[in-house]
C-alpha cells in the first residue's frame, strides 16, 4: 500500500454522474458545464476545509453516446476501439472539472493547482467477469443488426429490459492503478487530482506488457482501490440523493444514517439495494471501510460539506 505523509488529511471523492449529467436533462454543452461548475464548488468547499482531494467520476452516459457516434460513422470512419473512447471520456470530463474546478479555486485566492490523469486500471485476465458479460454499452439494435455486427466483429449481445439489442461488456473487479505514483507526487505538491474516470481505462498484463481489454471497470470500486492505495483517510461518494434508503422509491423509504459493514453486506444478500445505482456503492464503501478500518460516507452532492461532516450514509467497520 503507498501512504501519503502530510499534515493534511486526504479524502477520495467519487462523483457520480449527476456532476456531469442530472436527471431529466439532455445532456447538450451548457448543461453540462453548469453541472460540473457545481460540482467544482463542492470540490473547493471541501479542499477550504483543509483537505487533500483526489476526485473520480462516472462517464457512463458519455462513453455510450461516444460508442453511438463511432458506430453511426463506422461506413465512413474507422471505428476507434472502446478503450480509446474510454480514454477519450476521461480526458472530456477530467478537461471540464479541471478548468472549473481551477476557475473557483482562483475566484477564491488559491492556486490554480489541478490536473487530470489518464488512468489505466490492471485487471485480472482470468476475472470470472469474462465468461459472462453483462454491461450494457452503446447505442439500440434491431435483432437482424445484432446478430449482423455480433458475427463480423464478435460482439456480445443480450435484450436491453428497456427494449432493442445492446452490447454487453464484461465488468472485471480492478486490482491495480497503475499511475498511482504520478497521483502521489501531484498530491505532495498539493494539486487536486482528477484521477480513474470511469473506473480507468482496463488493461491485463501478457507478458511483459500492459494490453487494453474489451471491458468496463465499475468506477465506485475503482474509486475504492485508489483510495485504499493511498491510504485516504476518508472515502467519500457523492450522487444525486442523500444516502443509502430501504424501501427507496416508495412512502416508507428510509435513510440509512449509520451502517456496520456487517449489516451492509446483510442488506446486500437480502437486495436491498438496485443493481445499477446504490449496491455497487455500497460494495465500494465497503470494500474500503473493511480493508482500512476508516468511514466511508454515501451522500448528496449538493451538500459536500455536510457528507464530509457525516450526513447521509456512513458506513463503518
Amino acid at each position: 500500500m503507498v501512504i501519503i505523509i502530510s499534515a493534511k488529511p486526504l479524502i477520495v471523492v467519487a462523483l457520480g454522474g449527476n456532476a456531469i449529467l442530472r436527471r431529466g436533462e439532455r445532456g447538450d454543452v451548457d448543461e453540462q458545464w453548469r453541472n460540473v461548475r457545481r460540482a467544482a464548488e463542492s470540490i473547493v468547499n471541501i479542499f477550504e476545509r483543509g483537505f487533500r482531494i483526489v476526485v473520480t467520476h462516472g462517464n457512463g452516459p458519455q462513453i455510450g453516446a461516444l460508442m453511438e457516434m463511432i458506430e453511426l460513422a463506422r461506413e465512413k470512419i474507422p471505428p476507434l476501439t472502446m478503450d480509446i473512447a474510454s480514454a477519450m471520456t476521461q480526458a472530456w470530463i477530467g478537461y471540464m472539472l479541471q478548468l472549473e474546478i481551477g476557475n473557483v479555486l482562483e475566484e477564491r485566492g488559491f492556486e490554480r493547482r489541478v490536473a487530470t490523469i489518464i488512468n489505466t486500471v490492471s485487471v485480472d485476465p482470468l476475472d470470472e467477469a469474462f465468461k459472462e458479460p453483462t454491461k450494457f454499452i452503446g447505442p439500440f439494435y434491431s435483432f437482424e443488426e445484432a446478430r449482423k455486427l455480433s458475427i463480423e466483429k464478435k460482439w456480445v449481445f443480450k435484450e436491453d429490459p428497456r427494449g432493442g439489442w445492446r452490447r454487453v461488456v464484461p465488468s472485471p473487479k480492478p486490482i491495480m492503478n497503475n499511475e498511482i505514483e504520478a497521483i502521489k507526487t501531484l498530491l505532495e505538491k498539493d494539486f487536486i487530482v482528477i484521477a480513474s474516470g470511469g473506473g480507468g481505462v482496463p488493461v491485463a498484463r501478457s507478458g511483459s506488457r500492459l494490453i487494453s481489454v474489451e471491458a468496463v471497470i465499475d468506477k465506485d470500486l475503482a474509486s475504492a482501490l485508489l483510495a485504499i492505495r493511498l491510504g485516504a483517510d476518508r472515502f467519500i461518494i457523492l450522487t444525486d440523493v442523500d444516502g443509502a434508503y430501504l424501501n427507496y422509491g416508495k412512502p416508507n423509504a428510509t435513510l440509512l444514517r449509520r451502517i456496520s459493514v456487517y449489516e451492509a453486506k446483510k442488506l446486500i444478500q437480502e437486495g436491498v439495494f438496485g443493481e445499477g445505482s446504490m449496491k455497487p456503492k455500497i460494495e465500494a464503501a465497503i470494500m474500503f471501510t473493511e480493508a482500512t478500518g476508516r468511514i466511508s460516507i454515501i451522500g448528496n452532492l449538493d451538500k459536500a460539506l455536510e457528507v464530509i461532516d457525516g450526513e447521509g450514509t456512513v458506513v463503518y467497520i
